[in-house]
């Protein structure tokens, strides 16, 4: 696949990618299985790492309502618990496994090193995309006491929106039935407080690690182009880009944008192995990406 869309930055200008200088994907070889010998985001198979994760998303699935997510948006949006640089935040994630992964256990730095060279490989012209592969779960510190020392369910795993009927394409799709909004008459129907064509920005979404990064950069005034703000804000969720649910609320600007997500999730999903990165080796090259689209410092 190669991307014909336009990449739009922050500041409003427009760049139209050159597909004769994008990559044909072709170099980079999607395995056949994870690190534990399954198939890739298989949630049936029987093992311990499963039943953990099975246990995560009905803790998510009970608890992530309308009301809380609005509660933590108002929480966060103050950006008071630190000020640091990205390159400090990205080490901070050695400290974080994910436990809705069912694919990898190993440190969370690794997995956005993994996932950010695949691309830099594939792609190298596009370097906000290398940056946003870097830098698009930086938003899981939300799991450290510093930053507030959330449950994982509040932080990781598939994300939906909230307000409306929830799809039964999510992930354990049943143990939506024992949230609160399930049966809330305002929220279930289809559409529920929204309407057809909304725009997905005018959509509540789960709480969680994808919508803190993005009000993280936005917030601090990066440059990076439209298309890396939207990826990082719905890399999670799986319902929409793996299933084409609540595609209902999308508007023109998301569809388009939508083929950049396509791209991205490759390297997302596909890249996680046990074979770790060099960070140091590697380190140079992403701080002059971190200095190019952001500030030395970030409010988070």
């Amino acid at each position: 696949m190669t991307a014909t869309v336009t990449v739009t930055h922050a500041k409003g200008d427009k760049v139209q990618p050159d597909a004769n200088k994008l990559a044909s994907n072709q170099e980079f070889a999607v395995p056949k299985n994870n690190a534990f010998g399954n198939s890739f985001r298989n949630y049936e198979a029987e093992s311990e790492r499963n039943s953990k994760v099975e246990e995560f998303y009905k803790n998510s699935h009970i608890n992530q309502t309308y009301d809380y997510v609005m509660k933590m948006r108002e929480e966060y949006k103050k950006l008071n618990r630190a000020e640091m640089g990205i390159w400090e935040c990205c080490e901070l994630l050695n400290e974080v496994v994910d436990d809705s992964d069912p694919d990898l256990d190993e440190p969370q730095i690794q997995h956005l090193l993994q996932s950010a060279e695949a691309i830099r490989k594939d792609y190298p012209n596009e370097d906000w995309l290398h940056l946003t592969a870097l830098i698009h779960d930086l938003g899981k510190i939300l799991i450290l006491p510093k930053f507030g020392g959330l449950p994982q369910w509040a932080v990781v795993g598939d994300t939906f929106p909230v307000g409306c009927r929830f799809d039964e394409s999510n992930v354990h799709y049943k143990y939506f039935k024992d949230n609160p909004d399930f049966n809330n008459p305002k929220y279930n129907p289809k559409y529920g407080i929204y309407k057809e064509g909304c725009g997905l920005d005018n959509v509540l979404m789960s709480w969680g690690h994808d919508d803190y990064m993005y009000m993280v950069a936005k917030e601090n005034g990066t440059t990076l182009p439209h298309a890396g703000l939207f990826i990082i804000r719905y890399h999670s969720f799986y319902p929409l880009h793996k299933h084409g649910a609540y595609a209902q609320f999308m508007n023109e600007e998301d569809k388009a944008t939508m083929e950049w997500l396509q791209i991205f999730n490759k390297y997302d999903l596909y890249s996680k192995s046990k074979v770790r990165v060099d960070a140091e080796k590697v380190k140079p090259y992403y701080e002059s990406l971190i200095k190019k689209y952001f500030p030395e410092k970030l409010k988070w």
